[in-house]
């Protein structure tokens, strides 16, 4: 199954140069089972990446772009009358899918925002009082522009604690750039093959999901959360929805470095990205200039490790 993980990594990479560290980071969410959101200005590459993976992966994809006038109805679905059966057929949204982009999603409405709470959480969909499942694997990648510019409004913290990670691609380095200037990473979108299937996926999260977490693992994770609680540079802390999401993302590290098992490295390597749109910077913080990735870094140097 590791060999199919680094196949679709070839194929990504085949549209997207020198950002292995993301394209792993994303790998990791999806085989963990999580929802993935992407920070950054337009123009890096993160729609690109959306539709490179759902390609490899053999998935179904949509994409929705959200404006102010997207309304719930156009993702989760609505009832219409049919005339010939006399009565009302429920018309699926574009979250009917396998990989649901939503693109620009601090764009639209609160309103609309909320739309994504339970089907995020519970893969399942309520119109009109009736519940529809959705088909997996299913998880979503939002994009969004930095808070601050043109027309966007923060995500609530509801939303954002369903986000298992959030990732920046960032400007590609000197080489990168060069081969992007020169056309070499601007190949079609079509020769990315398929490399996995559906069910494939499912297997791969399933082997996931048994990874071994000791004890001692699971004291580490909680012991890293209850360290952003009491620090005076975070107003709010790790949840316990986020200890969760660090241990699904450690043991599909640890999956996709072939283990069976879990070691403090694969929750330093997942930490940072799992936990820094979950906790809030305190006015002490801002004031020396700290971020939310640089408290998260110090916490991990001041927790003990399990040996």
């Amino acid at each position: 199954m590791n060999d199919k993980i680094t196949l679709v990594k070839k194929e990504i990479s085949k549209v997207l140069r020198g950002k292995d560290d993301v394209v792993d980071m994303v790998l990791c969410t999806v085989l963990a089972g999580g929802h993935i959101l992407l920070e950054d200005i337009p123009g890096v590459g993160k729609t690109t990446l959306a539709v490179a993976l759902s390609r490899s992966l053999g998935i179904n994809y949509k994409r929705m772009q959200f404006t102010p006038d997207v309304m719930p109805s156009d993702i989760l679905g609505f009832s219409m009358y049919d005339r010939e059966k006399n009565d009302f057929t429920f018309r699926p949204g574009a979250i009917f899918t396998n990989l649901f982009l939503a693109d620009e999603i601090n764009r639209t409405s609160p309103k609309t925002q909320a739309a994504l709470l339970e089907v995020m959480e519970e893969r399942r969909v309520t119109v009109e009082s009736v519940t529809y499942a959705l088909k997996p694997p299913f998880f979503v990648i939002a994009t969004q522009n930095p808070i601050g510019a043109s027309g966007t409004q923060k995500l609530p913290d509801s939303q954002l604690d369903r986000f298992f990670v959030r990732l920046t691609l960032g400007y590609p380095d000197h080489m990168s750039a060069t081969e992007i200037l020169k056309g070499h990473s601007f190949e079609s979108i079509n020769l990315i093959n398929r490399v996995m299937t559906g069910e494939e996926l499912l297997a791969c999260q399933q082997k996931a999901g048994e990874v071994h977490a000791s004890d001692k693992i699971c004291d580490y994770v909680v012991s890293l959360a209850e360290a952003t609680r009491r620090t005076d540079m975070f107003l709010q802390g790790v949840s316990p929805r986020g200890t969760i999401a660090v241990l699904k993302m450690a043991k599909a590290m640890a999956f996709m470095e072939g283990r069976d098992f879990v070691i403090p490295e694969d929750i330093h390597r997942v930490f940072q990205a799992t936990c820094g749109h979950r906790v809030i910077l305190s006015t002490k913080a801002k004031a020396a200039g700290e971020n939310e990735y640089s408290v998260l870094s110090r916490i991990l140097g001041t927790v003990s490790v399990p040996v």
